[in-house]
């Protein structure tokens, strides 16, 4: 995307919400903290009526749970294992997921599990750059103590796709399989596409680094963070392999991130179709008719295939 590439519209809240650039390419709208293995605290429960919080569903449960000095809201609604864990784009938070958990809920049986990265939703912020292991550790930490730590469904929407690279990376015996839906995956992060998306998003950087901080939005202070260590931090995630004994299905979005323009939604495309083609335990699905926002405009492939992956969990 260049600087004169005209912007997706606003109106819908999709995980663009932080910066067209910055959402699309897999570095995460989150603030980063000192990075380490997890730090976790016993978890405190609160039900989910009860909390001013934006837990996915009515009869889930709030556990926040304290990693590295802040404090993480993980939403559990209960079941059986596998345990699914649903990551949300850029800018967003749990409820990303409501209309989804409870369908999910009542195909699988599974244990559900949403989650607001730092700086989202009802999770404490953390200033300072981002940093892709410091979000992997908040959600190391989250499974850990909510016991999610082995045959776990993961996913992943959007930018969410560099945490699940790098946490099936690390612990690739934890997770039985993902579903990436229109994910970031490393395949994007070309150096062509690095240099086009932050020649993109410099003007609103500067635009935002021009405002009184105390008048910067959520999200603009999440771009910020962002944009610190843009360049270096995607050319070392074009460098991630995803684990090949983890499976994953790739659904990939009819317009792609990118509908006004053609050479980054080609990219885009070529990125997941490379991605999928991988590995034989890895495939390809495109959501017809469907916008970046998969989960909202078609739901139904989304819970199809989240389905069918934790159904083949022994």
């Amino acid at each position: 995307m260049t600087a004169n590439t005209p912007r997706p519209p606003r109106g819908r809240r999709t995980a663009i919400a932080v910066g067209i650039a910055a959402a699309l390419t897999g570095v995460l709208a989150g603030c980063g903290h000192s990075g380490g293995s997890p730090a976790s605290k016993p978890t405190t429960r609160i039900p989910a009526k009860a909390a001013a919080s934006t837990a996915a569903a009515t009869d889930s449960t709030l556990h926040m749970i304290t990693n590295e000095g802040h404090r993480l809201a993980f939403h559990v609604t209960p079941g059986h294992q596998p345990a699914i864990v649903l990551d949300a784009g850029g800018g967003l938070d749990s409820s990303y997921w409501k209309k989804i958990v409870p369908e999910l809920s009542a195909r699988t049986g599974s244990e559900i599990i949403t989650y607001d990265r730092a700086g989202m939703g009802a999770s404490d912020p953390v200033p300072g750059p981002w940093k892709a292991q410091d979000a992997v550790s908040d959600l190391e930490a989250g499974l850990t103590a909510l016991g999610a730590t082995r045959h776990v469904v993961l996913v992943s929407h959007s930018e969410a796709g560099e945490i699940a690279t790098y946490i099936t990376g690390q612990h690739p015996g934890q997770f039985a399989g993902a579903v990436l839906v229109d994910a970031a995956l490393p395949q994007f992060s070309t150096d062509t596409e690095i240099a086009r998306v932050a020649a993109a998003t410099r003007p609103e950087v500067e635009q935002i680094q021009a405002k009184d901080p105390k008048a910067r939005t959520q999200a603009e202070r999440q771009l910020l963070a962002v944009a610190a260590g843009y360049v270096p931090d995607q050319r070392a995630y074009h460098q991630a392999v995803w684990p090949a004994a983890v499976p994953a299905d790739v659904i990939v979005s009819e317009q792609t991130p990118f509908p006004t323009s053609p050479p980054d939604a080609e990219a885009w495309r070529a990125a997941q179709s490379a991605f999928a083609s991988e590995a034989p335990n890895r495939h390809l699905v495109t959501a017809a008719g469907s916008s970046h926002d998969i989960p909202l405009d078609r739901p139904d492939i989304v819970e199809a295939q989240i389905e069918a992956m934790a159904a083949t969990v022994h």
